[in-house]
């Protein structure tokens, strides 16, 4: 296959994307059964996101630079399984570059990777013979493993020795200025609420002025109170309410999500920490120190930081470009080619 090709047919499988049918609604009635985070809701908004990139004109732009030749070389893929087809940007760079790939699902991926796979043979079937889902990996000559802080360290010892991007846990955080609009913060649920709030680009802590009006932020999510409903959110939220409670935690909370105090950059679940700050070049310092910590950030604030920022509502639709930990994945498969 030439890269034209390849492009061709991704911007094919962004149209099949974007429209509606059949095969997908009779994947989701029973996606929900086999892992219930993934509300076909979120697999939706998941798959919008993926096919807004995928046509012809960005494809061409991301790729410009790229050969046209394809590679004989395996590039592994153990993705991850927090959010609906988190690992399909590494999916899309390896195949769209010329390599094969070979990938290991998350257990709790319910399918979704081979279901818009086969979508993707049907549309060029060249592609079969690229690509291989596997329960346990085999040979391969690269590989890209997204994982916890704990799994990255087997992922090292394990594939250390050949060319490797292996990720750990990451998250995202949003700096208030206190000019917000309440349509702004309500853009910001999404950045917070969208998945549940488990993907690394969900915000889990905010920066806020020192005189903020907490309800001020409250009041502008509001509209997002129905996340409550999903059991699984709602037994985290009350068991984080519990736990704040017995141990006399200062938390603010609004029936649905809980505010904390807190410098980490992780939360848990239905939670989301808080720091004060005096001056936007303090919060850019924390940043700047941590940039290995953090995702993104989304903001209006006017800040000079090294990590990448979004505006509010955006930090789940990243652009091809827009990569994961701030590591160029076609610039590593080109290094080895």
């Amino acid at each position: 296959m030439t890269k034209n090709q390849r492009i061709a047919a991704f911007a094919q499988l962004g149209d099949f994307l974007r429209a509606n049918n059949q095969s997908l609604a009779d994947l989701l009635a029973r996606i929900e059964v086999k892992n219930p985070w993934y509300t076909t809701e979120n697999v939706y908004l998941q798959l919008h996101a993926i096919a807004q990139n995928l046509t012809s004109k960005q494809l061409s732009n991301w790729t410009e630079t790229l050969p046209d030749n394809s590679s004989d070389k395996t590039v592994a893929l153990v993705l991850a399984g927090n959010i609906p087809l988190v690992g399909f940007h590494d999916i899309l760079s390896v195949l769209i570059s010329g390599f094969k790939v070979q990938i290991k699902p998350s257990s709790d991926d319910a399918g979704l990777t081979t279901w818009i796979l086969q979508q993707l043979v049907e549309i060029e079937p060249q592609f079969a013979a690229k690509i291989e889902i596997v329960e346990r990996l085999g040979a391969h000559d690269l590989i890209i493993a997204t994982g916890s802080n704990n799994s990255a360290r087997y992922f090292e010892y394990y594939f250390g020795k050949k060319p490797h991007i292996i990720r750990k846990n990451r998250n995202s955080v949003a700096i208030l200025d206190g000019s917000e609009t309440p349509e702004q913060i309500a853009q910001l649920g999404h950045d917070i609420f969208d998945y549940f709030g488990l993907g690394c680009r969900s915000v889990s802590k905010i920066y806020i002025p020192e005189n903020y009006d907490i309800a001020q932020f409250y009041e502008g999510i509001a509209d997002f109170q129905s996340v409550s409903q999903h059991h699984k959110y709602g037994n985290n939220y009350d068991y984080n309410k519990s736990i704040f409670l017995i141990n006399g935690d200062v938390h603010f909370d609004n029936g649905f999500l809980l505010l904390k105090e807190d410098k980490n950059w992780a939360s848990p679940l239905a939670v989301v920490h808080f720091e004060r700050y005096a001056t936007l070049a303090d919060v850019a310092n924390d940043l700047d120190a941590a940039q290995d910590q953090i995702q993104c950030v989304v903001t209006n604030a006017q800040i000079s930081s090294n990590v990448p920022l979004f505006t509010f509502g955006e930090s789940q639709c990243p652009a091809l470009d827009d990569y994961a930990d701030g590591v160029d994945i076609l610039a590593f498969l080109e290094q080895h080619r």
